[in-house]
């Protein structure tokens, strides 16, 4: 694994962490993590490690978004727009020149927030596993996303997290909607998983993500996006959400690198989850993308 050096940063008040890796000064990468029952920005250790294995001149950059992780777990609904917010003061006052930005599956929305929000700060995005296209066509009615929520806010979503955060549960939920090989769910997986929902606090970043409230159609803030896309697609994914159908991977790969003006893409083994049970493919086919585009 690489090694990290911790720093803490504020933003709206409150304290955020990030561990860079590699030399500050080279290229910077900002990987963004999926939101979920104990995931934080420990999702992309294997995948950096691997990356910087492979002797790239990069800097590497792993926020914890606020709710997640060791950044600061206040008692609130988290938006897209929030979490961008919280991205674009970090590179502004962090790293301070603009970044390659690689975000995982659902967080997509944040990285279309954040190119709206200061499209200066992003260089290029990678798109690991993206949703399937209809949650990302169609506006969710906001009073049915404020219903989820309340009732996740409640002590109903409080058993919820309870029974959600057992490794039997994490494991049987990681076989069946994210990895493609059972084996894969490892012991490293599993005990991440248990370090990230230890602190029962963290619960309010899952529920704000089960409510729903980046579920919006952004095709029109994709059609505006001027910096080039890579899009990496699992050659078995599928979708949490029931709303995703039975939707292809080719399919879906399609509707993304049609939807945006510079984008191009590829499907490798895996299924939700690349960076992680794919990560040799993953980051050889980054490179790949990042070479062609000279970055």
């Amino acid at each position: 694994m690489p090694s990290f050096v911790s720093k803490t940063y504020r933003w709206q008040g409150f304290a955020c962490t990030y561990r860079l890796s590699g030399e500050e000064g080279h290229t910077p990468i900002v990987f963004v993590h999926p939101v979920g029952v104990g995931l934080s920005g420990r999702f992309w250790d294997r995948c950096v490690g691997h990356w910087q294995f492979q002797g790239e001149g990069y800097s590497f950059y792993i926020p914890d978004l606020l709710g997640c992780g060791q950044s600061a777990l206040p008692h609130i609904a988290y938006y897209p727009e929030d979490w961008a917010a919280q991205l674009q003061v970090f590179i502004a006052s962090e790293i301070r020149q603009a970044v390659i930005l690689v975000v995982q599956g659902a967080l997509f929305p944040v990285a279309m927030e954040l190119v709206n929000l200061d499209p200066q700060v992003v260089r290029a995005m990678i798109l690991s596993g993206p949703p399937a296209a209809t949650l990302v066509s169609e506006n969710t009615n906001p009073t049915w996303q404020r219903v989820r929520w309340n009732l996740f806010d409640s002590p109903l979503g409080w058993g919820f997290y309870l029974y959600a955060r057992q490794e039997s549960f994490l494991r049987q939920f990681s076989i069946n909607q994210l990895f493609a090989k059972p084996e894969d769910v490892d012991d490293e997986w599993l005990k991440m998983l248990a370090a990230g929902c230890a602190d029962l606090e963290s619960r309010h970043g899952v529920y704000s993500f089960l409510s729903g409230f980046w579920r919006r159609d952004y095709r029109q803030k994709m059609q505006q996006t001027g910096q080039p896309v890579f899009v990496v697609m699992g050659d078995q994914a599928s979708s949490i959400s029931r709303d995703g159908g039975a939707e292809s991977p080719a399919k879906r790969l399609q509707f993304y690198t049609k939807t945006f003006p510079n984008a191009e893409g590829v499907v490798i083994a895996g299924r939700n989850v690349l960076p992680y049970e794919s990560a040799p493919a993953f980051v050889e086919a980054c490179q790949g993308f990042l070479r062609a585009q000279g970055l």
